[in-house]
């Protein structure tokens, strides 16, 4: 994995910005502290960093080919996990090759296949190429958009960059937030509109997309999308189906020429990919290592909830024991969690899910010290309907987004202009609309499967970003690389055409999943009922970021009370209210927690309001 950033501009001489472009770089130097490289002509700047996983000699970028006459340049993040059957198909091609990086791999694909090439490659990426000879840019991003890749485009010159941070550090870009950017904040936070970056003029490479800027400016294409098709295999077919598809992805993204491990939280999905990565492992005859996490004194404190309904460690150990791996606890406190929260907010570079965020950045710091790579279950329960509100009819039926029911709340907080601004443009309403008219149904299918549809369509593009965008930020802010077996586009096509009575196989929460896989697991594991990823009981936490929010307070001029009253914050602090913000895990203190990020963000990051 890597950091890529660049600048393409037809009016100006590139070649005398070495010192902004260095800037820029310097911003993704954790995404990849290998090797720093950088790629220089009239129109085109190409910046790299590097974390070397695959070929750490033959992969170093910006890589240049050149092909019949002409050049062609890319820096690219990400993996390719079918490397080997795009290898040969391009030897059959003519193609030849100097190492075994992916990269390399990906550079040819492009020359052979331009554009096209995107619609064979399984994996996760953000890449781009320059084409010497003519002048333009391609830009492509992965079909599930696992990785990042924001753009600002001002006439004929475009910015691009893997993180935010990349792209602000340029001189011509303003740090300025508008009422689209505040709806964001406000009203789907820590969630984002997909292709929206928040700030002014500043946008994201959809999933599945990729785009050709040139002189006659920027023009971006979709390559792929779920389509709706008859499901005419068994139940039996199915559960074959399923086994096969994930246990390819998993044993395809254990390649590496560094240390990988997996993430174990003692749940389904960790431990199915932990249970096949220990059985690949046990060939070569080497221990899986395996990474848990925790909170001091959770046993104390932690209370039962419909959404979290039994802790972790006990199952964890449980698994440790049955995959003899080497295991390693993060154990995490409140002060430590509390302060990662501004952490966080500089590795997303935009308030997020607080303290599920800061724990993760700390989690991953830990892991890095063993392992560079590491595997992890996100998406299993978008595709296999896992969350509450997939299987609670009144959830499921109800109107807008599931995870965050609570609009009404959190315009409460808004200044008097803001909110009459919001109300005037009913984002969260349009976006909701939008959403269910882009989900493909099948005719004649029933209106509960038609509804599973749009929950999955609603949750592919909308609350699954979210965890992406947590997993790669914090993650990369220690330059661990972290994969996601159950985001393999094949699988998320499969899934989306599978009747529901077969993902709630025996009245359980990925019934499918369990029975498609059942002899990896022990049976307490296998039945274990869904429980989210881990946070803290512990009622300090709630005095802590009291303590934070009231510390920013005493600023008359809070950069957050540009945006909010201090009326609302109050009564957030010190009334009864414990509305669910955004999903399983914010509630009173994750709200609280948010605010601070928000105005730390502001702070830090020179946010301007324009409205």
């Amino acid at each position: 994995m890597c950091g890529i950033a660049g600048m393409i501009s037809f009016t100006e001489e590139l070649r005398t910005q070495q010192q902004v472009f260095e800037r820029m770089q310097n911003t993704l130097i954790r995404r990849g502290p290998d090797q720093k490289g950088m790629f220089l002509s009239e129109h085109a700047a190409l910046i790299h960093t590097r974390l070397a996983v695959i070929d750490p000699a033959g992969g170093i970028q910006p890589m240049t080919c050149g092909h019949q006459g002409r050049l062609y340049t890319i820096v690219y993040n990400g993996e390719l996990y079918n490397t080997e059957e795009l290898r040969g198909e391009l030897r059959r091609a003519g193609f030849t090759f100097n190492g075994h990086a992916d990269t390399e791999v990906l550079l040819k694909a492009y020359i052979c296949w331009g554009a096209a090439c995107v619609e064979k490659l399984n994996g996760i990426f953000a890449f781009a190429v320059w084409e010497h000879a003519a002048e333009r840019l391609f830009l492509a991003r992965d079909r599930i958009g696992v990785k990042p890749l924001f753009y600002y485009q001002n006439g004929d010159t475009l910015l691009f960059g893997s993180e935010l941070k990349a792209i602000l550090a340029h001189p011509s870009v303003p740090h300025t937030i508008g009422i689209e950017g505040i709806s964001q904040l406000l009203l789907f936070g820590p969630g984002r509109t997909p292709g929206c970056g928040v700030f002014e003029g500043i946008r994201e490479i959809l999933p599945a997309h990729c785009a050709y800027f040139t002189r006659d400016g920027l023009e971006t294409s979709c390559y792929w999308k779920l389509e709706a098709r008859e499901h005419t295999e068994s139940f039996e077919q199915t559960a074959e189906h399923v086994r096969f598809l994930l246990t390819d992805a998993i044993r395809r993204q254990l390649v590496s020429d560094v240390p990988v491990g997996t993430f174990l939280s003692g749940g389904l999905d960790s431990s199915l990919i932990s249970s096949v990565a220990a059985r690949e492992f046990a060939k070569a005859g080497k221990p899986l290592h395996t990474f848990s996490v925790d909170y001091t004194d959770n046993d104390k404190y932690f209370h039962a909830s419909k959404f979290q309904p039994n802790s972790d460690p006990a199952y964890i150990r449980q698994m440790q024991d049955y995959l003899q791996s080497e295991h390693h606890w993060t154990v995490i406190d409140t002060p430590a969690l509390s302060q990662a929260l501004f952490d966080a907010v500089e590795a997303r570079d935009l308030p997020g899910m607080v303290d599920v965020d800061a724990s993760l950045l700390l989690f991953c710091k830990e892991i890095r010290e063993h392992v560079t790579v590491a595997l992890s279950g996100e998406c299993a329960d978008e595709l296999f309907g896992g969350y509450p509100w997939y299987r609670d009819p009144e959830i499921r039926a109800a109107y807008g987004f599931p995870w965050s029911q609570s609009t009404a709340y959190r315009m409460g907080f808004a200044r008097p202009e803001i909110a009459e601004l919001l109300a005037a443009r009913q984002d969260v309403d349009r976006e909701y609309q939008a959403t269910l008219a882009r989900t493909a149904l099948l005719p004649g299918e029933s209106a509960a499967e038609s509804r599973m549809r749009e929950m999955m369509r609603l949750n592919l593009d909308w609350f699954m970003q979210t965890l992406l965008d947590r997993k790669d930020r914090m993650s990369m802010y220690s330059a661990l690389e972290v994969r996601v077996p159950f985001c393999d586009y094949r699988i998320a096509q499969y899934l989306y055409n599978v009747p529901w009575n077969f993902k709630e196989h025996s009245g359980y929460e990925k019934g499918l999943l369990r029975a498609a896989m059942r002899d990896y697991l022990p049976d307490a594991i296998l039945w274990r009922k869904k429980s989210p990823y881990p946070k803290t009981h512990n009622p300090n936490y709630l005095t802590a970021v009291t303590k934070l929010l009231e510390d920013r307070l005493r600023n008359p001029d809070a950069p957050v009370l540009q945006l909010v009253t201090r009326e609302s914050l109050e009564r957030l602090l010190y009334g009864g209210e414990n509305v669910q913000w955004y999903g399983q895990l914010m509630t009173k203190p994750q709200t609280i927690a948010y605010f601070v990020q928000m105005d730390h963000w502001m702070e830090r990051y020179q946010v301007e309001v324009k409205l």
